[in-house]
C-alpha cells in the first residue's frame, strides 16, 4: 500500500519522502506544481493542495497511511480538518500528524491552536495516529543567519527558561519510522504523542556563546523583548505572521520548551544514533 506525503516539498517533508524512498516504502507526493518538484525516481506525484477536494481525493485512493503536515497559513485549520475528513472518507486511518510542542498549552498562538484542534480530532474520530510534537526547528536559524554575521547579535527572542531545539533531519526520520511502523502494522494501532526535542536546552545567551566560540568573535544576544523581531520579520512575511511569531517567541520568553524526562533518551534509542546538535549548523551555516 502507499504512503501519501502532504507538504513534500518544504524542509521537513522532502526529508520524510527521501527517508520512506531508502527505505522502500511505496511513496506519493501532494504537490500544487508537479514540475517543480524534483523527487527520487519511482515517487508518484499528484496535483493539487489540501483545500482541492477533489484532487485530495484522488491522490488518498489506495493510501493506507498520511503524513499530514500543514504550513502556517491563515487557512492551516480548514486544511487538517478537510484532510482528516478526506482520510476517514477513504478508510485511511493510519495517520502520522506533524503538531507542536506543548501544542494544547500555548493556545494564544494561532498555529499552536491549531495543531491542538487536529488533534483533538484525531482522537475525537478514533484515528490510529502518532502525533510528533517538535520544538523549535535548529534550522530555522538560516532565516537569522545574516544579522548573527554581519552585525554580530543573536535576534531571536527565546529567553533564559530554555529551548531544546531539533533539527528538521531528526524530524524527519522518526517521522518515516512512524510512517512504516503504521503502515506495516497488521492493524490499527492506538494514539501516540512523541515529543521531539534536541540534545541540548539552549537560552539566549547560551545560543551567542555558541556562536562566539564558532566564529571566535563576540556574538550578543539581542534580549527578550520581542517587539523588534517581529517588525523584522513583517519586512518580509505578511503582517500577520510577523505577529504570530512574536506570540510564539513569547512563549518561548515566558516558559520555554523544555523536555519531558525521557524524551531524548527515547529518541535517541529510536533513531540508534545520537540527536543532531545545534553547534553542528552553527557550524554549517558559517561554511555556507
Amino acid at each position: 500500500m502507499t504512503i501519501l506525503v502532504t507538504g513534500a516539498t518544504g524542509r521537513v517533508g522532502r526529508q520524510v519522502v527521501d527517508q520512506l524512498v531508502a527505505r522502500d516504502a511505496q511513496v506519493r507526493v501532494l504537490t500544487r506544481d508537479p514540475a517543480k518538484a524534483d523527487f527520487p525516481a519511482g515517487v508518484e506525484v499528484a496535483q493539487g493542495d489540501l483545500l482541492d477536494i477533489d484532487a485530495v481525493r484522488a491522490a488518498l485512493a489506495g493510501v493506507r497511511t498520511l503524513f499530514l503536515l500543514n504550513a502556517v497559513t491563515g487557512d492551516e485549520f480548514t486544511q487538517a480538518l478537510i484532510t482528516l475528513n478526506l482520510a476517514r472518507e477513504a478508510g485511511v486511518d493510519r495517520i502520522v500528524y506533524l503538531s507542536v510542542f506543548d501544542a494544547d498549552w500555548a493556545v494564544n498562538v494561532p498555529h499552536f491552536a491549531v495543531k491542538s484542534g487536529a488533534e483533538r480530532m484525531l482522537a475525537a474520530m478514533d484515528f490510529g495516529a502518532t502525533i510528533l510534537r517538535p520544538t523549535y526547528f535548529i534550522d530555522n536559524e538560516a532565516m537569522v543567519k545574516d544579522v548573527i554575521l554581519q552585525h554580530g547579535v543573536y535576534p531571536m527572542p527565546i529567553g533564559s527558561k530554555g529551548v531544546a531545539m531539533v533539527d528538521t533531519r531528526d524530524i524527519a526520520e522518526v517521522a518515516a519510522r512512524e510512517l512504516l511502523h503504521r503502515d506495516r502494522a497488521p492493524g490499527k494501532l492506538p494514539i501516540e504523542t512523541i515529543n521531539l526535542v534536541g540534545p541540548d536546552t539552549l537560552t539566549g545567551e547560551s545560543v551567542a556563546a555558541i556562536w562566539s566560540d564558532v566564529l571566535c568573535r563576540p556574538i550578543v544576544y539581542g534580549g527578550d523583548d520581542p517587539r523588534g523581531f517581529e517588525q523584522q520579520m513583517a519586512t518580509f512575511l505578511p503582517r500577520w505572521t510577523a505577529y504570530e511569531m512574536r506570540l510564539m517567541a513569547e512563549r518561548y520568553v515566558s516558559d520555554g520548551m523544555i523536555p519531558n524526562d525521557g524524551d531524548r533518551e527515547r529518541l535517541i534509542a529510536m533513531l540508534g544514533r545520537p540527536l543532531y546538535s545545534y553547534r553542528e549548523t552553527a557550524v554549517a551555516l558559517t561554511a555556507a
